[in-house]
């Protein structure tokens, strides 16, 4: 029997190999056009080990598969497509592109702008992990580096088009049905206003509800500091870009549609991106792990079988040098404990006195 078995796999293999080689079919309407095309439409995951442990259903919205490798790819396209139609930019004419970013924003558009015929200027603090800068330089861009210094102009980082990118994003955020809850870290504002606002116009018949992560939310209610000039916050694993102190008029246009705030410490943040990594073979930045502590600690006050989506913005190839160093954390007094998160998916939820209360302090 073995032996007949044997000379069957063997005439069936022999039979293959004599078979004509067939073409690759490629339907043409999967051939996009150039890097452009490749921007959108990213996949939702669901993450096994939270979803779970929790057994509420947490999904990321895979933006780090962008060609340029995170959410502001669609920042990026949006804004030099804005350009175009107002015929400030025209391709390949010598138009440079003029960026001050504290990274992924330059990168995309240094991506975006090379595949569209424009050159990218990009000025950025001169404490951005070099990661960012090599990635920069290798796309052929301009890079100034800058002392950190208060800023200027207030509202130097609103741009309505950056809002409309993110607003445009959420037409392939769907939840298939199920009443969507969207967390999302922010700064600048249209990381959760563009989305959520999307979520909330296409789910008439119950609400979605919109949460963001920040280091430094109050534990009594949701507050977000407007301190005229001041800097951005620091913050030592390098993520930069989240939970800076004032309200931008991108965040004010959707303030109105977030619920509430979860508090993420730079210690939780760093434990979930090496949990992912064990459990779930995702290698993610720092947002995206900041973003699914947030997740997790909602998930904890809703009942099970809910469903969350959050945005996984960037993957841990941009952050070795500060957030994926262990050497650098070790420097900053940061600790690696893997363990904080069973400890948070093991936790009782804590219970919130303002619940549904929001409170904007504007200290001008």
């Amino acid at each position: 029997m073995l032996i007949q078995n044997w000379r069957q796999r063997r005439a069936k293999q022999r039979a293959i190999q004599r078979m004509p080689p067939r073409p690759i079919q490629v339907r043409s309407d999967e051939i996009v056009a150039g890097v452009p095309g490749l921007i959108g439409n990213t996949p939702l995951v669901r993450i096994g080990s939270l979803s779970n442990a929790l057994g509420v259903e947490i999904l990321g919205k895979c933006e780090f598969l962008n060609p340029g490798g995170s959410v502001k790819d669609r920042v990026a396209l949006k804004m030099i497509e804005d350009a175009e139609a107002r015929g400030l930019l025209r391709p390949h004419t010598g138009s440079v592109l003029f960026e001050g970013t504290v990274g992924s924003t330059g990168i995309s558009l240094a991506t975006v702008g090379k595949a569209k015929g424009y050159g990218a200027h990009i000025c950025m603090p001169s404490d951005v992990a070099s990661d960012k800068v090599d990635v920069l330089e290798r796309l052929g861009a301009e890079v100034e580096r800058v002392p950190p210094v208060s800023i200027v102009d207030q509202n130097q980082f609103v741009n309505l088009a950056k809002r409309r990118a993110h607003e445009f994003g959420g037409t392939d955020l769907d939840t298939h049905g199920t009443p969507g809850v969207l967390v999302s870290s922010q700064a600048t504002g249209e990381d959760v206003h563009g989305p959520d606002s999307r979520l909330h116009r296409h789910n008439v018949d119950s609400k979605p509800r919109g949460f963001f992560a920040d280091q430094f939310e109050n534990e009594s209610n949701f507050q977000a500091h407007y301190k005229g000039t001041g800097p951005e916050i620091a913050r030592q694993t390098g993520g930069h870009g989240i939970g800076i102190n004032r309200i931008t008029r991108n965040f004010m246009a959707g303030e109105g549609i977030v619920d509430d705030a979860f508090r993420v410490t730079d210690e939780e943040a760093v434990a979930m991106s090496r949990y992912l990594v064990e459990h779930d073979g995702l290698f993610l930045g720092s947002s995206s792990a900041c973003n699914l502590v947030a997740a997790v600690r909602l998930a904890k006050t809703m009942p099970k079988g809910s469903r969350i989506v959050t945005i996984l913005c960037d993957s841990g190839a941009r952050h070795q040098t500060k957030f994926w160093s262990d050497q650098y954390l070790k420097d900053h007094d940061i600790k690696i404990d893997p363990t904080i998160i069973d400890r948070l998916l093991a936790e009782k939820p804590r219970r919130r006195s303002s619940a549904g209360k929001k409170t904007i302090t504007l200290n001008h």
